[in-house]
């Protein structure tokens, strides 16, 4: 992760996975991001038509983009921002709040909860 200048916000690269929709794709990728000892930080699953886009955040990037291109997948990188935020009742609406006051379109978000609180991860225009 790249921190910002705010110490509640990274640039963090993401590795984006597109791959049949069926069984077994998903234990393909973990297994893979094992083998080359790679640590799945968050992940999400989207699909469409047929496809889907799994897209991770893990400790290794440069690492997991090449055994998943290794083993046959089509990956790319993604910058996206991590905001870290409270994991408590309320954390997300104040978040959210912050970014549409200040005008910023929020393309895809997750979110996960880590020892250190939660973390929202969203893709924006503009990194």
């Amino acid at each position: 992760m790249t921190e910002n200048s705010d110490s509640c916000k990274y640039v963090i690269r993401q590795i984006s996975v597109f791959s049949e929709n069926k069984p077994g794709r998903l234990s393909a990728i973990a297994k893979g991001l094992e083998e080359a000892d790679v640590n799945i930080y968050a992940f999400s699953i989207a699909e469409s038509k047929g496809f889907g886009v799994v897209r991770l955040i893990v400790d290794k990037s440069t690492a997991a983009l090449k055994k998943l291109a290794d083993i046959g997948f089509m990956v790319s990188y993604t910058d996206v921002i991590g905001i870290k935020m409270e994991d408590r009742p309320g954390g997300l609406y104040e978040t959210a709040s912050i970014l549409g006051d200040a005008g910023i379109n929020i393309e895809y978000a997750y979110a996960y909860s880590g020892r250190n609180g939660a973390v929202l991860i969203i893709r924006v225009d503009d990194v």
